[in-house]
């Protein structure tokens, strides 16, 4: 299998990185909902805020790959091709989910920055990218919070998609995705 895309299905570096993606959201969820099992101000606690930050910046980092190869490559065709009307649903999930791995990690960086709090990355600290500004932080994190809340609804819906062009109208949509077996 080619690491590039063809007319028939996703290449190899396509493929690694949808399910890593799937995998890191999954892990930047998690950390976030299980911070609610230690006590404040615990070393777990921070521990799982840490992890959270440095997993949804990873996010961050891997999305710009995705697109670049989303821009190089053909998008394999679906078989049997889906009516017109569907197209422009699919294409506003996909963007809705683009800007989700990309806003959602963005505005935690700013939430960290404008709160003045250090910006971890796998041992390193990432610049402040606006200076100290508690008003903006908290706005921030209100609209970081809707946009995690809403991310549930758009993964799921994704999902519900994928195993419905699979299951229900039998098409190759899911199969695109998956790796090859043998």
């Amino acid at each position: 299998m080619s690491w590039k895309n063809s007319e028939s299905r996703y290449g190899t570096a396509s493929i690694a990185l949808h399910w890593l993606m799937v995998i890191l959201l999954a892990a930047v969820y998690a950390c976030i909902e299980l911070r609610g099992i230690f006590p404040k101000d615990s070393v777990e606690r921070d521990l799982m805020k840490q992890f959270h930050f440095m997993l949804g910046l990873s996010v961050f980092g891997l999305v710009w790959l995705r697109l670049l190869l989303r821009a190089i490559a053909p998008t394999p065709r679906i078989e049997p091709a889906p009516p017109a009307w569907q197209m422009l649903p699919a294409k506003l999930m996909h963007l809705a989910l683009y800007l989700l791995m990309i806003g959602l990690p963005l505005a935690g960086w700013l939430i960290l920055s404008a709160a003045d709090k250090p910006v971890p990355f796998f041992g390193l600290e990432l610049p402040h990218l606006v200076g100290k500004n508690p008003d903006l932080a908290k706005q921030i994190k209100e609209w970081h919070e809707l946009g995690g809340s809403l991310g549930y609804w758009l993964i799921g819906l994704h999902a519900v998609a994928g195993l419905a062009h699979h299951y229900v109208i039998r098409d190759n949509t899911l199969l695109r995705m998956l790796p090859r077996r043998g």
